[in-house]
């Protein structure tokens, strides 16, 4: 694309875009599994997008030039601890999503700890985003393993992993990929014996959780009720239903914040002081999210809770229930992750049939004695579609049955297996991409429908190939 000399009218901008989102994936209607999370509520979208059209020309920098931003993050962080088990000395910051939070409260650790290599001790299902932020700030991370069957590490092997450079402990609730919760009042009692931080990656389950225990279900304590945990990422745009992107950062007390903040005088523009990773900041995340938990308040959340849960169950005890398959776990939260049982179908043409029947399942490879799965996240939108997606389920079991396992040849398993990371050629990864039928062409780059070969050659490869193959496969896909 370049500059048009005289531009275009709205109307045909709008029309152009409208036809650029014909490909996208449904974010309502509870087709998609995965990225997105819909209310189902009539209405809501409407009110949080004319709130954040409200203040458009806003800039979050500087909360005493829009001391309306300043009053409506307070109000948001506030409801967040609350929920959470804040106490009156808790703090927090308003955040573009889960990944700034977790990286914010690593930068906080890591400079609040001030010592030389620091390390950062998370068990291999802590989110990806840890691993980021070790990779930015220069943090030593040091995975913990987790039990195959229960995906949960052992406290003491948390304990034995702290070391005198350890500056953060990390516990999910729940973590990712199967939805369980970490023993956190066990991990944060370690690290609080050792005078270690505990950061509680609740992202996905602090606005649902909570909800659930007042619904009756026996949840584990895992927020600032937990002495030992410091700090708690909460994401509003995932179960609180706020538009993209809007997460909290909550810190027990405001000293365990103050290394968050950077402040820098030394030049001779503005004096800078920012809480999170941007400067320039759009108000529209914070003012939608705002305005949608004043909308829904405990009353409209505990209905969404309830939704939610009825759903989960119901999507567990049908999975369960069809031949092949079994649910990880037992996940403890709004996220179900299933395997193929010995002689099952394979997942991942499981998947492809899945996305034939208009549903999208998210594939998640093996790791160690962690086995490959396929991943749901449930929401309140979820509930009217859990029969359907069901008999859908059982006929792509019957079809990805009839299909058979893909397999990768053992000589490209092998030749995938000699290639190093870090000195893959443009040459080599040409090589792969042919092989799985993705070589590009003249025109833009474009996926083939059916991604289960392409799976199966990446699950192939080790975790550090894979990556390096992704950077290359995303290097392709981002060229104007």
């Amino acid at each position: 694309m370049s500059l048009t000399k005289r531009g275009t009218a709205a109307d045909d901008v709008l029309s152009a875009l409208a036809e650029l989102r014909a490909g996208d994936l449904p974010t309502h209607g509870g087709r998609t599994w995965a990225y997105v999370y819909d209310s189902g509520l009539a209405g809501l979208d409407e009110l949080a997008h004319r709130a954040a059209q409200a203040v458009t020309g806003l800039n979050g920098l500087d909360p005493t030039v829009f001391p309306s931003l300043l009053a409506m993050e307070n109000e948001v962080v506030g409801a967040a601890a609350s929920l959470l088990g804040g106490g009156p000395g808790t703090v927090g910051t308003v955040t573009s999503g889960g990944t700034e939070s977790i990286l914010l409260a690593v930068k906080a650790a890591r400079d609040g700890a001030g010592v030389e290599r620091p390390q950062l001790v998370a068990p291999v299902t802590a989110h990806a985003a840890f691993a980021k932020a070790a990779e930015y700030f220069q943090v030593e991370l040091v995975p913990v393993d987790v039990d195959p069957v229960t995906f949960r590490p052992d406290p003491s092997a948390v304990a034995a992993a702290i070391t005198d450079r350890t500056v953060l402990v990390v516990a999910s609730a729940p973590s990712y990929a199967h939805g369980v919760i970490d023993p956190v009042a066990e991990i944060a009692a370690r690290a609080a014996a050792r005078n270690v931080r505990c950061h509680v990656d609740a992202c996905i389950g602090g606005w649902v959780l909570p909800f659930w225990r007042r619904l009756g279900v026996e949840v584990p304590e895992f927020d600032f009720r937990v002495p030992g945990v410091t700090s708690i990422s909460v994401d509003l745009h995932k179960y609180a239903y706020a538009p993209k992107g809007t997460s909290v950062l909550l810190h027990r007390d405001a000293e365990l914040r103050r290394s968050q903040f950077f402040a820098f005088a030394d030049w001779p523009g503005y004096s800078m002081i920012n809480a999170t990773m941007q400067s320039t900041k759009s108000a529209a995340p914070l003012a939608a999210a705002w305005a949608v938990l004043r909308h829904l308040g405990e009353e409209g959340y505990l209905g969404l809770a309830e939704r939610t849960l009825d759903a989960t169950r119901a999507l567990i005890d049908g999975v369960s229930a069809v031949e092949g398959l079994h649910v990880l776990g037992p996940p403890q939260a709004s996220l179900v992750a299933f395997g193929a049982a010995p002689g099952g179908p394979d997942l991942f043409v499981l998947a492809d049939e899945l996305t034939v029947r208009g549903w999208y399942v998210q594939p998640q490879f093996a790791l160690g004695e962690l086995p490959a799965n396929l991943h749901l996240t449930v929401t309140a939108a979820s509930a009217a579609r859990i029969e359907p997606f069901l008999a859908d389920l059982r006929e792509s079991v019957a079809a990805a049955r009839e299909h058979g396992a893909v397999s990768v040849d053992p000589a490209i398993v092998e030749y995938l297996r000699s290639l190093d990371p870090t000195t893959l050629t443009s040459e080599e990864f040409a090589g792969l991409l042919a092989v799985g039928g993705l070589a590009p062409g003249d025109g833009a780059f474009v996926l083939p429908a059916r991604m289960a070969e392409i799976n199966a050659l990446l699950a192939a490869a080790p975790p550090r190939l894979r990556e390096r193959l992704l950077v290359e496969f995303f290097g392709l896909l981002y060229v104007p």
